[in-house]
């Protein structure tokens, strides 16, 4: 070990006097300077000017330890650039000495090659610690600009970047022992690196080499890490790469003073390879996997309920099989070659780290709805022209065999996915129920945290699915239309991120004319009848209220007589009028309303709303265009409240007809027109009933839930269902806010501190390794 040591000092040394090692020593300080001062200086420049715009500023709404050191900041950038860096310092570590003929004395010398290569790889990892020392320059004074600052993910990105350069070195270093000539050996590292980040997207195709070759990837490798999640597969990665080519480097110098036959040569480099994958593949199974979250507010873990539900699922095998249709437009997502870097790394590893033996199948067809939406895809092809004619011209553009796509004859044996619009989709089973996770055209695609929670807890807890029934019969609004005035997108549409059937609900409509309401309903949805309710149809409104029922309302101006009929047993009329709101930029029916205090009792997500009516970024604003005002009675049986609420003094009831295209009409009492303070458009009402919290909303307008007006209000949507449904779903997955949101240091001060860094402290370097170089050079 002594002499191991004594090469690594004499090979550190021998850098330190190189005009190269300080040359990258230099670049690299101003690399890392520029790109540390340029992003706090944006920060506190917006910072500053928020401030003092606006006094009340507590901070920006993202982590500014992620903005500015891992997101586009300075390790990001860094590691990006370090394949630069890295080839020129290790070109020479072996070839200089052949070259020089210092090698011809270490052979005869008592030393032995596995002493000389790993003093060599000490002595690069030595320097490499000098290039964590300047971003830990960097850090230490991140920890002085950011309040809060998250260590743990600096740490962590720290460990990331060494590992990394030291794996990259041992690249270097066996690439400097092939040749004697030190360009062709930085060049050739540089081919090497360039390989193993593409060789991920070799051969994934084929399940036998797949898992392998994704393993020898450096890509993706390092972004856990930097992201404060440090992983030990990853860990191992790096430390196995580094000690195979380390070993490679021994066996090349060996070769050099042996007389073997060229196979037995072969054989070393290929056992030794062989057991790396072989203990690469072993460390990075689910099982055998273990994770560490160092950030401060454990940003890259599963929230505490989903943890919960993983844990729920016990011994018990969950499986999950992904269904790709060959003739879908989402077809790349589910290939093979997607498989690992894409399906399992983004969707799956966050769960697979709670629950490791996940079973996972893949099922590969082709089939096609050639009616309706899908009409495009049919005009692509000649009239007449057969499924599986289109499967052999899809299956040529992917360079696939049709023999891996099951026909549709095949796939209807044992599932009909018609239903789900035979796009990619994920169906997940537990102890015999199954239940489907969809994708979407959004730029996530896979389902989210909520999707899969919702989904897990149907397959844990299938007596606890909350089931909403649209009412139908009168011309209500249609949830499974996407026309602008109808709700499919935020009830039944399967393709809508947000929609009740992909966040936990089960959906269906009723018509009371010819229905009994299901005794499991957990509530209706009346949504803007335009005909007058049948007497069958109201009895059995009534009776449903009176039994206990919750019930979602929502009516509009000029049908305020189909309706009041049903609220009356509630003490809840609709005005009649319509009200109006003057704005410079739309039209008088046009009105917004905010949510009251009482809104924040939806849901925990809405629990931060501020009391009263204030008009600030604290109060959440809902559209409603074409709304009339609600009237209720405080003497009702139920307890009411005001949910949402015009602007005081912005809106009055027009009580005759109202023109929309012209001038704003003018305020005329003799007409019905109805000036208030302010206006009440929802109300919530509860009471006991029958030994349960019986629930209710009224609003006074339906277009504010609307497909067309789902963007813009959606963020009372979601809470109004949910209480309905004693908030079941979505299932509450709390994230702390980060902290470090503040810089604590202005404009001046980073202007001031980017002239420090990016101009005096490399000069100063400069200067020092002048004057080293120099003396040694007289020596």
């Amino acid at each position: 070990m002594n002499i191991i040591l004594k090469i690594a000092k004499n090979e550190r040394r021998h850098l330190f006097f190189s005009p190269i090692a300080w040359f990258v020593i230099l670049v690299f300080l101003v690399q890392c300077a520029v790109l540390y001062t340029n992003p706090v200086f944006d920060a506190a420049n917006w910072q500053d000017i928020m401030l003092k715009n606006n006094p009340s500023f507590k901070g920006f709404n993202r982590s500014l330890t992620s903005q500015i050191f891992v997101k586009m900041g300075l390790f990001s950038n860094v590691i990006n650039n370090l394949y630069l860096f890295i080839p020129v310092l290790t070109m020479g570590l072996i070839s200089r000495d052949v070259n020089s003929g210092a090698y011809k004395l270490l052979y005869s010398s008592p030393v032995s090659l596995r002493q000389i290569v790993l003093g060599k790889y000490l002595g690069i990892m030595m320097y490499n610690l000098l290039l964590v020392a300047i971003l830990c320059i960097f850090m230490i004074i991140g920890m002085f600009n950011i309040m809060y600052v998250d260590y743990g993910m600096l740490l962590s990105a720290a460990l990331g970047f060494y590992l990394l350069i030291c794996a990259y070195s041992a690249i270097g270093l066996f690439m400097s022992s092939l040749t004697s000539y030190q360009v062709v050996s930085g060049l050739s590292t540089f081919a090497i690196i360039f390989i193993l980040s593409r060789i991920g997207g070799l051969w994934q195709r084929y399940d036998l080499v797949r898992d392998l070759t994704y393993f020898l990837s450096l890509q993706n490798r390092i972004w856990k890490m930097l992201g404060g999640l440090i992983v030990s597969r990853d860990v191992f990665y790096f430390i196995i790469i580094a000690c195979m080519f380390v070993g490679f480097t021994i066996f090349r110098l060996k070769a050099g003073r042996e007389a073997r036959p060229w196979y037995v040569r072969a054989s070393r480099y290929i056992a030794l390879m062989t057991a790396a994958l072989l203990i690469g593949y072993t460390t990075s199974r689910p099982m055998l996997t273990a994770y560490f979250d160092t950030t401060a507010n454990h940003r890259n873990t599963l929230p505490e309920p989903m943890q919960k539900i993983m844990k729920d699922f016990g011994d018990s095998t969950l499986e999950v099989t992904l269904y790709t249709n060959l003739l879908d437009e989402t077809l790349s997502r589910g290939l093979p070659e997607s498989r690992n870097v894409d399906y399992m790394d983004v969707m799956w590893e966050p769960y697979l780290r709670f629950k490791p033996d996940m079973k996972f199948k893949y099922v590969y067809y082709y089939d096609k709805n050639l009616e309706g939406a899908d009409s495009n895809f049919r005009k692509q092809f000649s009239p007449g022209t057969s499924l599986k004619k289109m499967a052999e011209d899809a299956v040529e553009v992917i360079d696939a065999d049709l023999s891996m796509f099951k026909t549709p004859e095949e796939m209807h044996k044992f599932i009909d996915l018609k239903p789900e619009g035979y796009r990619l989709v994920i169906q997940v089973k537990y102890k015999g129920r199954t239940d489907f996770l969809r994708t979407f055209n959004d730029p996530f695609f896979w389902p989210d945290l909520y999707n899969v929670s919702a989904a897990f807890m149907r397959l844990q807890q299938p007596s606890q699915i909350p089931k909403v029934y649209a009412v139908t019969g009168e011309l209500e609004r249609n949830i499974y239309k996407t026309g602008d005035r109808e709700y499919a997108l935020h009830t039944a549409y399967k393709w809508s991120r947000g929609a009740l059937v992909n966040t936990g609900y089960d959906v269906d409509t009723l018509n009371l004319a010819t229905q009994d309401i299901p005794a499991d309903a957990t509530t209706l949805l009346l949504a803007d009848p335009k005909m007058e309710l049948s007497p069958v149809a109201r009895d059995k409104l009534s009776a449903y209220i009176n039994a206990g029922g919750n019930i979602l309302v929502t009516g509009m101006p000029g049908k305020q007589y189909v309706l009041n009929p049903v609220l009356q047993q509630l003490g809840v009329q609709l005005m009649n009028g319509q009200l109006v709101e003057s704005t410079y930029d739309e039209t008088p029916d046009k009105v917004v309303a905010y949510a009251t205090e009482n809104a924040g009792g939806l849901d925990k997500e809405l629990s931060g709303l501020k009391k009263g009516l204030e008009i600030n970024g604290d109060t959440m604003k809902i559209l409603m265009p074409g709304t009339t005002a609600l009237r209720y009675n405080n003497d009702s049986a139920f307890d009411i409240k005001p949910l949402l609420m015009t602007v005081p003094g912005r809106t009055w009831l027009k009580g005759g007809s109202l023109v929309i295209d012209s001038t704003l009409p003018p305020f005329n009492p003799g007409e019905g027109d109805i000036r208030e303070h302010s206006f009440t458009t929802g109300v919530q009402l509860t009471r006991r009933a029958r030994q349960k919290d019986q629930r209710l909303i009224v609003c006074g307008n339906a277009d504010f839930i609307s497909n067309m007006r789902m963007g813009t209000n959606i963020s009372i949507v979601t809470p109004i269902y949910s209480w309905l449904t004693y908030n079941k779903f979505p299932i509450y997955m709390p994230r702390p806010d980060p902290k470090d949101v503040l810089l604590r240091i202005g404009e001046a001060g980073a202007a001031a501190q980017k002239i420090v860094y990016v101009w005096i402290l490399p000069g100063l370097v400069l200067l020092a390794a002048a004057i080293l170089l120099i003396r040694r050079k007289r020596k």
